[in-house]
Order: structure tokens, then sequence, then C-alpha cells
């Protein structure tokens, strides 16, 4: 089948399932929501499988012969389909079960068009793979990248996988971090969005490569549109192996981290 979708469709489409995931997000806050554990301390909530449902609706509605990967519900569809959409109906599961008001849903197509809304204040920050703007009570505003902040968010929860070579607490403690920035823990990749729109000057994460991830995908798409620099931990580009993610809001600010991260 020939695609004929262009990117804003397929943008409007990646809008329309977050915000369709942000509303049962937000309509279950609150609630007492049993847990389905996944193991290693990981946990789903009612919440999470409900979202999931009401994000693949809207895809199957619009994109029917496309693939989806599911954080709760795995694959449907082609492994090796051309089209796939990559969906985390609620990053942040922990926070929201806890009753903080710090979760995203993130929605994107593997390569272009993304989504990443925010239940609690209304953002959808939105790329059609070229541009990247955030919608809010109707208007679209330009994501502009800033260092300006100076706080950096950080991803602390396990596993560690280049432990002792990289630790994040060790990064937290480098005399040049503490001179520079600010920490700051999310424990959501709601930090990836924020980054793009200037509210992080940058954000770690330890990792494996996290292009094809459905917590990591649609965040590193908004900051490559809004122009920040994003690399593995290793300083290679993300999708050619490089772990880990290092999105920052300007050159500066990347090279600055990589030197305590990397050091010669």
């Amino acid at each position: 089948m020939i695609n004929t979708y262009t990117r804003s469709e397929d943008a409007d489409v990646a809008i329309a399932a977050a915000r369709a995931g942000a509303e049962v997000v937000r309509g279950g806050y609150g609630q007492h929501l049993a847990r389905i554990d996944k193991g290693g301390g990981d946990f789903a909530t009612a919440a999470d499988l409900a979202a999931e449902r009401a994000i693949l609706d809207v895809i199957r509605s619009t994109r029917p012969n496309d693939a989806v990967l599911g954080e709760e519900g795995g694959q449907r569809g082609a492994l090796d389909a051309s089209r796939q959409w990559l969906v985390d109906p609620l990053c942040g599961t922990l926070n929201y079960a806890v009753g903080t008001m710090v979760v995203a849903v993130n929605v994107a197509l593997r390569g272009g068009p993304a989504a990443v809304a925010d239940p609690f204040t209304g953002e959808v920050f939105f790329t059609d793979g070229v541009t990247a703007r955030v919608r809010q009570d109707g208007r679209d505003t330009p994501l502009t990248p800033t260092a300006a902040t100076r706080l950096v968010d950080v991803n602390l929860d396990p596993p560690f996988p280049h432990a002792p070579t990289f630790r994040a607490t060790d990064l937290l403690g480098h005399p040049t971090f503490v001179a520079r920035f600010r920490p700051r823990v999310v424990s959501s990749t709601l930090a990836l969005a924020w980054v793009a729109a200037g509210k992080r000057a940058a954000y770690v994460t330890d990792g494996a490569d996290l292009s094809a991830s459905v917590h990591f995908a649609a965040g590193i798409a908004l900051c490559r549109a809004a122009g920040c620099v994003v690399t593995g931990i290793d300083g290679a580009p993300i999708g050619e192996g490089g772990p880990g993610v290092v999105a920052a809001a300007d050159a500066e600010t990347h090279e600055l981290l990589m030197s305590m991260i990397r050091p010669r």
C-alpha cells in the first residue's frame, strides 16, 4: 500500500491520540487504582491500561493498517511494518499512583511526527517531524530551547547498565555540575518535552539505544525538531547504537555535560 499521508496529517493523529490518553489519565487521578505487577519493581495501573486503549482507538480509526507497539499491550501488527506507532500511555506511573501530577502521555510514529501530552496542564507538545510546537487553549506556539533555567533533569531510576563507567549520581556530584547547573528528578520523560520548550537546560538518562523506546521516542523527536542537541551518553547519535540520552538545549550545554560524563 502506498503511503499517501502527509506529515501534518500524521501529527494530527498523534495529537488526537495523546489527548485521548491524557483525558483518561486526568479522569483517573486521585482514585484508588489496582496495581498490576510487571516485575522488577515496575507496575501498571488501570489508568495505564485504559489510556492505552483510548490511544489505540484513535490510531485504529484513523490508521487501521499501521502497526502499534504499546507499553502495556505490546506489539500489534507486523513487526516489520513500514509504519509503527510507539505508545507510552502514562510515563511516570509511580508519580501518578502516589498523587504527583508529573506524568506524560507519549505517542510517536517511528521516524515521524510525535506528541507528548501533559494531562494536568492541558499542554500538548508536538512535532510534524520538521517543526516543534506546543498547543494549549487552542493556540500553537513554537518550542524554543534555552539553557537559561540551568535546570538539568537526570533519570535516577534503575537499572544502571553502564555503571561504573557512567553513574548519574556521579554527574550530580561533579564540581562543574554543581557550579553550573541545578539538578531535578522528574521521573517522567515529560522532562524531554521541557528541554524542547526551554523549561529545562538538559535531560540525561542511562539506558540502551532508546531511539525506538515507547518511553523516549516522542520526546527525542520533539527535541530534535526544536533544534536541541541529542546524543547517547557516549556522544554518538541516537539510533546508531548510542546508549542512553543526553538532550541539551544548545551545543555549549551538551559539550559541558559530555565533558563530565566522558572526561578526556
